[in-house]
């Protein structure tokens, strides 16, 4: 029998998880079944906990739950714990759940293994402050910026989560009218914008001569926010797929001790 797991968001139908985890599956040679799992908006926690009542092995949470998972969680580890956001969830022998967050752990490794983007002394901007958001701000700043600033169009929220992370580095907070006249190495969309081919409202000229742009959303083509990165100038405009893939392997460890090789992974996602 095949161990089940999924993801659970709302929107669904675009993730590539099921993919990703079938072919770390066969390539591991891990027995399991991965679906996609469409959340209820108001009914989350029930649509989650009946998966694990009828033997569910693990869960990733993508948007807009993130942050409702954490919540749900019995345990947390110690980046979800930090975040305030779960993606991974796992049953305990005792039915309880453990939350995990390995989205910051994606994300970075997709930068600095896979593109060889220099985290340490680099000036980072984080547009939004959600679910997202709170995964990737902390192991951002283990990497030792010169600088994380995080931009919200509420900026109370930014400032929210900017406060808790306060003793891991040099981190600022403001609104995206406060961006006006800066300058940054690495600009990171973690808003929910993309959903709608949008991109948050950001000035002229804010990417730094050789700076990139990093989207957390993917697609077939281009997003909007790889776009405006190419318009803008940027030396590389990235989407989340290598996050994607990233943060996968590392769910894919939690659930089954095993780490699969994810180049070959992000390599065929890339042509497909």
């Amino acid at each position: 029998m095949q161990d089940r797991y999924a993801v659970i968001g709302n929107p669904i139908e675009h993730s590539k998880s099921p993919l990703i985890h079938s072919i770390f599956a066969k390539q591991t040679g891990e027995r399991l079944i991965y679906d996609r799992v469409l959340g209820d908006l108001e009914h989350f926690e029930q649509d989650a906990a009946r998966f694990f009542q009828q033997g569910g092995r693990g869960l990733n949470v993508t948007v807009p739950f993130k942050e409702r998972a954490w919540r749900l969680a019995t345990s947390l580890g110690d980046e979800a714990q930090r975040a305030g956001a779960v993606n991974t969830l796992l049953p305990m022998p005792d039915e309880s759940l453990r939350g995990e967050n390995t989205d910051g752990i994606g994300l970075v490794r997709d930068l600095a293994v896979n593109h060889n983007f220099l985290l340490s002394g680099c000036r980072i901007l984080l547009l939004g402050a959600g679910g997202a958001a709170s995964g990737i701000a902390g192991p951002l700043l283990e990497q030792g910026p010169e600088r994380l600033f995080i931009a919200n169009r509420n900026p109370s929220k930014a400032e929210y989560l900017a406060g808790r992370l306060a003793p891991l580095g040099n981190i600022d907070w403001g609104s995206l009218e406060d961006l006006e006249g800066q300058q940054f190495d690495l600009i990171i969309n973690s808003t929910a914008a993309g959903l709608s081919g949008e991109i948050p409202t950001v000035p002229e000229g804010i990417i730094a001569p050789g700076g990139w742009a990093y989207d957390l959303m993917y697609a077939s083509k281009p997003t909007a926010f790889v776009d405006w990165g190419k318009s803008q100038g940027a030396a590389r405009s990235l989407d989340g797929l290598g996050m994607l893939v990233e943060q996968a392997a590392e769910s894919f460890f939690l659930w089954r001790g095993v780490r699969p090789e994810t180049s070959s992974v992000i390599a065929l996602l890339s042509t497909t």
